[in-house]
């Protein structure tokens, strides 16, 4: 079993104890040297979940703290849910089952809220939103940006980050100022799956070489991911939940300790205000 002298830390994965590998997959993570993990839910689809209601999604949300639960009692550390609806709900609503954008915006913010009961209950970290990366119709992108900005509303009065899946991009200026407007800190507007540096947040970078190397020279803060999706169909898609320990493992070799304190340390504290040396129990 590979141990660091760090936290390691993977910033969204998913876990679906239901039709995947669930805590396999923490163990996994775990002997490779992985301690803290913040699981995703999955989208509401995926969990065989076919949502009318705000209600509709607390099995989902219920499915992911179950199994956080577990994880944590495996790692080293802790894992911390992420709760929210994943903006390509918005397509599965209108192009699938006739919803009007308006309508969509509707349930997707319902469920955001149900979302927000468990972050200020303290049983969740975070808020999990954003908008589609792929081309859509005006009114399916203003609806979505309003899911959005409801979301970081969520963010504000909660006192959390907020998670987000968008467009690839390195900037997310626009969405840095309805952060401002709301008096959410943008180092708490979190982009995951993001290249190795981002312009209005926080870059959740997606643990390849080539971008971590553009993360450690620039020196910003900066997290590290897998987006692991847990699916049977999909095996170790997106990245494997070994890959961010053994990623740690070539930084450190490489000599990039102070790379590594800043993505499992420093910015965790920063976006989330978790400590991952204190909950490190070895």
């Amino acid at each position: 079993m590979q141990t660091f002298d760090t936290p390691v830390v993977d910033n969204h994965l998913h876990l679906d104890p239901v039709h995947g590998r669930g805590v396999e997959a923490v163990k996994d993570f775990a002997r490779s040297g992985g301690t803290h993990l913040l699981v995703v839910n999955k989208p509401s689809w995926l969990l065989g979940h076919e949502v009318e209601t705000g209600e509709d999604f607390r099995p989902v949300f219920e499915t992911t703290l179950e199994v956080v639960c577990e994880a944590s009692a495996i790692l080293d550390g802790k894992a911390w849910p992420v709760l929210g609806v994943h903006p390509g709900l918005v397509s599965k609503l209108v192009d699938e089952r006739g919803f009007d954008p308006d309508d969509a915006y509707d349930l997707m913010c319902a469920g955001l809220d149900v979302a927000a009961e468990y972050v200020r209950s303290g049983d969740a970290l975070a808020l999990k939103s954003g908008r589609p990366h792929y081309d859509v119709t005006d009114a399916v992108w203003d609806a979505s940006n309003a899911v959005l900005r409801h979301g970081l509303d969520l963010a504000a009065d909660c006192d959390c980050a907020l998670q987000l899946h968008t467009e690839s991009t390195t900037d997310l200026s626009d969405v840095a100022d309805w952060a401002d407007e709301r008096g959410v800190p943008r180092e708490r507007v979190v982009k995951h799956y993001a290249q190795g540096y981002l312009t209005g947040g926080t870059p959740s970078v997606m643990s390849d070489r080539e971008r971590l190397e553009v993360a450690v020279e620039r020196g910003d803060p900066f997290l590290m991911e897998t987006d692991f999706i847990d699916d049977p169909d999909r095996p170790g898609a997106v990245m494997g939940p070994k890959t961010v320990p053994r990623r740690v493992d070539w930084m450190l070799e490489a000599g990039y300790d102070d790379a590594v304190r800043n993505a499992h340390v420093e910015t965790p504290a920063l976006v989330y205000d978790i400590d991952t040396e204190a909950t490190l129990d070895r």
